[in-house]
């Protein structure tokens, strides 16, 4: 098959089985649902991944905590008085970087909420690994499984139902793999053309070298047909609505390098560039993330069967140079402010939900070259009608040294699992067997029983 259309859509057909539901001991999940009550009509769930391990100190900033300040004398955000060039104040905790203004309107209508100190249940300083235990929300596994969100999807429509979700700019993301049929499109403009099925005899050359029965040759077909409808229906648009979008698409990136992820600063200002560019696994720069947004709102308003969507933006491996309220880390915060403020006006109904998590955090002290390096616990968000937002949820313990992971990191106090499991026993109704099919061995977080509206 043509490249170009794997890049679009594909069904895992070789990918591993779907995991078989875990037993429920006493402490896994709390308050099963009655039988029956499993099902993804209730609300729709985008999920943005930022590849790299973004500063969440820097995006939520701790500006009440004195020790935040005298381990970043360079890079920290400035406790908020009013001006643009502090932090914008949330509570008497936690304050956004200016570069999230943007966001500040959604804390104020009480649908935007974080989790200050959630990540793997152990710390995992491979980006690559890292990304991808998380994507599958099995830590410490490394052999082949399905996507947590592909889990997800076959929960509706099964391996060979209609797809229930859609990807937007990686064209293998693991999060999606697995049995059940997803949709993919590229990263900006690209998803408004066809590509080689622009061409007639091109497109029906292919359809007959795939007209057969087997496995393959119907994913083809399907990929096809499912590619020139997308195509068709963003530029109608983009025709449509010229005058809103701004376009931003984004060349491709290459594959990562794995020798260059490591835990220090890179030398030199080349290995610096290679080593962002290889934590970001092949996701786009967050400049398109907006753009990307627009597409995917477009294509789930029009096919109500998708109810799973995701995103992913990279270049979030601040070594070196991070900046404060200006800087490398600021442009890419202003380009997911707008990315998300997108994405809420799409899908701002009663039952939807994004959630925006990374691999890990990064550590609490700047290095030696006003940068951070990998850590541990990050900052999750949740923007929807049903999250408690207003305030932010769980356990926060300071940056003072003695309460840091290994003296360096901030913690994670929850389970990045747990999280989501409140999102989707919310969102989709999921008893407790759905739950641990989608997120195997995770187990219920009660210190989190706040995060999602009871209404």
């Amino acid at each position: 098959m043509h490249p170009d259309l794997f890049f679009l859509q594909r069904r895992r057909l070789l990918q591993a089985g779907a995991l078989s539901a875990l037993p429920l001991g006493a402490g896994a999940w709390a308050q099963a649902l009655a039988p029956g009550t499993t099902s993804l009509d209730g609300g729709r769930l985008v999920v943005v991944l930022l590849r790299g391990a973004y500063d969440g100190l820097s995006a939520l900033v701790p500006y009440a905590d004195s020790d935040y300040y005298a381990v970043r004398p360079n890079i920290a955000i400035a406790a908020p008085d009013g001006s643009t060039q502090t932090a914008l104040r949330l509570d008497n905790t936690f304050a956004l970087h200016p570069a999230l203004a943007p966001l500040l309107p959604l804390w104020q209508q009480g649908v935007l909420g974080f989790v200050p100190a959630a990540g793997l249940p152990a710390p995992n300083r491979s980006h690559f690994d890292a990304q991808y235990q998380m994507e599958i929300a099995q830590p410490g596994r490394t052999s082949s499984a399905p996507g947590w969100l592909n889990q997800v999807a076959g929960l509706r429509a099964g391996a060979k139902g209609p797809a229930a979700a859609l990807g937007v700019g990686e064209a293998n993301p693991a999060i999606l793999g697995g049995p059940a049929s997803v949709k993919l499109i590229p990263r900006g403009q690209a998803a408004e053309r066809t590509g080689v099925l622009a061409n007639d005899k091109t497109r029906q050359a292919l359809l007959d070298l795939y007209a057969g029965d087997d496995n393959i040759s119907r994913a083809f077909r399907q990929g096809a047909g499912s590619r020139m409808q997308s195509a068709q229906e963003l530029s109608s648009e983009k025709a449509a609505a010229d005058v809103r979008r701004n376009a931003m698409g984004q060349a491709g990136m290459p594959m990562a390098d794995r020798q260059l992820d490591r835990d220090g600063t890179p030398a030199g200002a080349q290995a610096q560039s290679a080593q962002m560019l290889a934590a970001s696994n092949g996701a786009p720069d967050p400049v398109g993330l907006q753009l990307d947004a627009q597409h995917l709102g477009t294509l789930m308003r029009n096919d109500r069967s998708l109810r799973l969507g995701f995103l992913s933006a990279g270049g979030w491996d601040t070594h070196a140079n991070q900046g404060a309220v200006t800087g490398l880390l600021a442009n890419n915060l202003g380009n997911l402010a707008r990315g998300v403020a997108q994405l809420r006006r799409d899908f701002s109904e009663p039952g939807d939900v994004i959630v925006v998590m990374s691999e890990f955090g990064r550590t609490t002290a700047e290095n030696g070259t006003r940068g951070t390096d990998h850590g541990f616990g990050n900052a999750m968000w949740l923007i929807g009608n049903r999250v408690s937002g207003g305030r932010w949820h769980g356990q926060w313990t300071g940056l003072a040294r003695g309460n840091l992971n290994e003296g360096r990191d901030l913690p994670a106090h929850h389970d990045y699992r747990a999280v989501l499991a409140q999102v989707l026993r919310r969102t989709f109704a999921l008893g407790d067997a759905a739950l641990a099919t989608a997120l195997p061995g995770a187990r219920w977080d009660s210190r989190l029983d706040g995060l999602m509206a009871k209404t």
